[in-house]
């Protein structure tokens, strides 16, 4: 038996045995493996880990629809999105975007709503004041406080109860209609027939007042050369 042929007996496992010379690397069998893969949002200056921010207002579409356009040239296609936002303190808003995009059309309804912003009222007890109920085109909404009970509504008037925060009350929906943006639509109203409800456009005109006068209307008068030439 020649040399070459004794390794080759040597070096081959029989059968029962294990393979003690050959060992398998951690990294075989892993694709794409990169150490520092599934970190996180980890900040690479101080190697601390980087919570993201939790946006100002929660935001949620409750409609969403293509609108086809026929043209002379073919059928154009937009989206027509409705959305809700609120802090769940207080403050909601609706609003309504459209663009080719439904991105771009969630953002133009965001700042809509953002715009249309209201700040309900809210007791101790999570409830609204009193009984109050408004219609808006086809659709009719009347809310009432109920204590212990919880949140009792439907379509798109429980999406706005939640956002505005609160826990003890009933909403009824007392017309046909299915149109989840005239019923959100309806229950702002409502909300805006409570005392002690503000917009935020009305807030910010109070804010952006005019500067009072300093001077008095006859100093203006006086310096003017009309003026001089009639006191000489």
């Amino acid at each position: 038996m020649s040399e070459i042929e004794e390794n080759k007996t040597i070096n081959t496992p029989t059968a029962g045995t294990q393979d003690v010379g050959i060992t398998q690397s951690p990294m075989r069998g892993k694709r794409n493996f990169r150490p520092g893969a599934g970190a996180g949002n980890r900040d690479r200056r101080d190697g601390g880990f980087r919570e993201r921010e939790k946006p100002e207002f929660e935001q949620k579409a409750i409609s969403i629809r293509r609108v086809t356009r026929v043209m002379a040239g073919g059928r154009r296609f937009s989206f027509s999105v409705a959305m809700i936002i609120g802090n769940k303190k207080g403050s909601i808003g609706v609003g309504l975007g459209k663009a080719s995009d439904t991105a771009l059309a969630m953002q133009k309804a965001f700042r809509d709503a953002k715009k249309n912003m209201i700040t309900v009222p809210i007791t101790k007890e999570g409830s609204i004041a009193h009984h109050v109920e408004a219609k808006f085109c086809s659709s009719r909404v009347t809310l009432m406080p109920n204590y212990g009970r919880g949140t009792v509504a439907g379509s798109s008037v429980r999406m706005l109860v939640e956002m505005a925060g609160l826990k003890d009350i009933t909403a009824k929906v007392f017309s046909g209609s299915k149109n989840m943006l005239n019923n959100a639509q309806a229950t702002i109203l409502a909300f805006k027939k409570l005392p002690g409800t503000v917009s935020v456009i009305a807030k910010e005109e109070k804010v952006a007042e005019k500067p009072n006068r300093t001077s008095k209307p006859g100093d203006f008068r006086s310096r003017s050369p009309r003026a001089k030439k009639v006191e000489a």
